[in-house]
């Protein structure tokens, strides 16, 4: 038996790399083409007519900004499934509206959720069994209501009732679709922990600073008693402080600007939109 000549062997290397190049951009590639098709298709006027009744929000954007959310809601619709729960019979209405406000956080992105695989809508808020621990250390279970619920595997949980309550209140700084899409954006990159992936070391450290310092001085005011314009709950875990403050950023961003600056202008380079000029 000879041996291969170094010649042949560079040779089945280079067609080795090369059929594995081609295997790892396929995938990408087709989906950008799939979503292209979608993209390009006419938005329907039933679906318009959804966000005309039910998302007053969408009607405060930009003309090219709300046709960045219809693509996008679009692509959403087209790939991911929304299953009804507790009896739910899910709409188009249901559908468009969930996707729609969702579709808020991929502004500017050319992608979609890539982690997401399901939305599961209940009628109105379902109950959850957790492990609670107290402040004694000891865990029990315990039984609570949820208006939503965000998985790193890819499903969403949503409370219709709650999903309708959120989009006719587009400036209370509460929105459950934005809080539990947001968790999404944070777990691509890794377990939910308030860091969503962001291009460039410096704008990481900058990240990691800024929301650091706020989260510590959100806990630090509620121990003194004091209210403030981010809600409690995000004093709970990074993830949820991330999760709340978007629900801000997009609702009431001239009080974030105003309270929290910083805050306003990090996550205006994570989110790459400005709602302050819509």
């Amino acid at each position: 038996m000879g041996f291969m000549s170094t010649a042949l062997i560079v040779t089945l290397l280079a067609a080795l790399l090369l059929a594995a190049s081609a295997w790892l951009w396929a995938e990408p590639l087709a989906s950008a083409l799939r979503r292209g098709r979608i993209r390009s298709r006419p938005f329907p006027s039933t679906w318009r007519r959804v966000l005309r009744e039910r998302m007053p929000y969408f009607q405060r954007l930009p003309a090219d900004l709300q046709l960045q959310v219809k693509k996008q809601a679009q692509v959403l619709l087209a790939e991911v499934p929304f299953i009804g729960c507790a009896g739910l019979r899910v709409t188009d209405e249901m559908r468009v509206l969930v996707a729609a406000q969702a579709a808020l956080l991929l502004i500017n992105r050319r992608g979609s959720f890539r982690k997401l695989s399901q939305v599961l809508l209940y009628p109105g808020a379902f109950v959850v069994q957790r492990a609670v621990t107290d402040g004694h250390g000891i865990t029990q279970d315990a039984r609570r209501a949820l208006a939503g619920e965000s998985w790193q595997h890819g499903q969403v949980i949503l409370s219709w009732e709650d999903v309708l309550e959120g989009a006719a209140n587009p400036a209370d700084g509460h929105n459950v679709v934005i809080h539990e899409f947001a968790h999404q954006l944070d777990t691509e990159n890794g377990p939910a922990n308030g860091a969503p992936f962001l291009p460039g070391r410096a704008a990481r450290q900058r990240w990691t600073a800024v929301m650091s310092h706020e989260f510590e001085a959100l806990r630090a005011r509620l121990a003194c008693g004091e209210e403030g314009l981010i809600d409690a709950y995000g004093a709970s875990e990074p993830a949820e402080f991330f999760a709340v403050v978007s629900e801000l950023f997009f609702e009431r961003p001239a009080g974030l600007a105003h309270a929290h600056p910083a805050l306003y202008r990090e996550f205006a380079r994570c989110y790459r939109t400005h709602p302050l000029a819509w």
